[in-house]
């Protein structure tokens, strides 16, 4: 085919896809020195979107190579797509916004992934799908194609995870194929630019309630003939972070919620005893244990305002109870309990006209108990004006 053949020269089939409301399929690939195999792939996505009979193109997410990349995949009829900021995610956010389809199929451009499966997910998003990923494991990856580290730990996991933080149906959150509705994702406005950019897609589509499928994605062994950019230990810790991070309760209230309960069940257990010592760390747990759970409250109620996590009804109705007022109210208790229980202490060492006392008496576990609530109290009334902040911050 001639390079001024308008098919060759925009990637698309049938009429011409220069507008965006007469096209339909955007087939994306981000691009970071791959020479080696990025004109394949686009000769691939072009005969894909051919074979599929619909208007599209093929957007090529250039971030910056330097081995003649853009040039090849111009010469082959893609779009190029010019990234300045570096990054996976820079890349393929930039491809995703320039895209002209109203739905867009991502995959790398290394040749590990088969263009000619678009047809499988161009039908599932024609079905109403708003996400649609590719799995791996249930496509089939051919021998070499996936480091023994990454397919029978890293990725499992990391999928594993998210599915248990955030409810999603997806097998396989790293695939790098993937289609989906371009302004259900846009309208995500997913943030991360790193490697990390496959998770957030996944987790803000499952948040958001996004209509989410799965096809059978081969993966084969890449062209490149050079390293890939993915390194694993940092990139798999990045994966693992961004999930932690978007999970405040498996993150903080799971872990000082468990913290807590423990503490004080392990206080009430050892306190008629004359194992001090012991009562000190239980009581260390509650306090530990409650300021984690305070740090699962302030990062959601963050996380919401800046748009990175959806409004949560539950917390919305527990804050119209828990106002300012009761904190104060309870936070102020605590710690009038606990200055009670300090003179009680300090007139039981009176008794003793203030001598030594003995570790295992009865006033070193009164002060124990009364110091853990002069804490716990302030803690509550500190915490109670940083939620009310928080809260003008909702309300604005």
């Amino acid at each position: 085919m001639r390079a001024s053949d308008p098919l060759h020269r925009t990637g698309q089939t049938g009429h011409d896809c220069a507008v965006q409301d007469d096209c339909e399929l955007s087939i994306l690939m981000p691009c970071l020195n791959e020479a080696a195999t990025v004109g394949a792939c686009v000769d691939a996505a072009t005969s894909a979107l051919r074979a599929s009979g619909t208007t599209g193109e093929v957007i090529v997410a250039d971030n910056g190579s330097t081995d003649g990349s853009r040039e090849i995949a111009s010469a082959r009829g893609a779009r190029i797509v010019r990234v300045e900021q570096r990054g996976y995610g820079a890349a393929l956010l930039a491809g995703i916004t320039a895209a002209r389809g109203r739905f867009v199929i991502m995959a790398d451009a290394d040749e590990s992934y088969d263009f000619g499966q678009s047809a499988a997910y161009l039908a599932k998003l024609r079905e109403g799908y708003e996400l649609v990923m590719g799995n791996r494991f249930t496509g089939g990856i051919a021998p070499g194609a996936m480091p023994p580290l990454h397919r029978y730990l890293g990725n499992p996991l990391l999928s594993g995870l998210g599915r248990l933080f955030f409810g999603s149906p997806v097998g396989d959150f790293h695939a790098g194929m993937r289609g989906f509705r371009r302004d259900a994702i846009l309208a995500l406005d997913l943030r991360t630019t790193g490697m990390e950019f496959a998770s957030e897609m996944v987790v803000r589509a499952s948040l958001a309630g996004l209509r989410i499928g799965e096809v059978p994605t081969t993966l084969s062994p890449d062209g490149r003939g050079r390293p890939p950019h993915l390194r694993t230990w940092r990139d798999g810790w990045r994966h693992l972070r961004f999930l932690l991070l978007y999970s405040p309760r498996w993150l903080f209230l799971y872990p000082g919620g468990l913290l807590l309960i423990a503490g004080a069940i392990a206080s009430a257990l050892l306190l008629p005893t004359a194992r001090v010592h012991s009562l000190v760390y239980a009581a260390a747990a509650v306090i530990i244990g409650f300021q984690t759970v305070l740090f699962a409250l302030f990062t959601k109620i963050f996380a919401i305002n800046e748009g990175l996590l959806p409004e949560d009804p539950r917390l919305n109705r527990v804050f119209r109870v828990v106002t300012l007022e009761v904190g104060l109210a309870l936070g102020g208790s605590l710690v009038l309990a606990g200055f009670a229980g300090s003179l009680w202490a300090l007139a039981v060492w009176g008794s003793t006209s203030f001598g030594a006392l003995d570790p295992s008496s009865l006033t070193m576990r009164i002060v124990i108990v009364s110091a853990t609530a002069i804490a716990l109290g302030f803690q509550t009334i500190l915490s109670s004006f940083f939620f009310s902040i928080l809260g003008l911050r909702r309300r604005r």
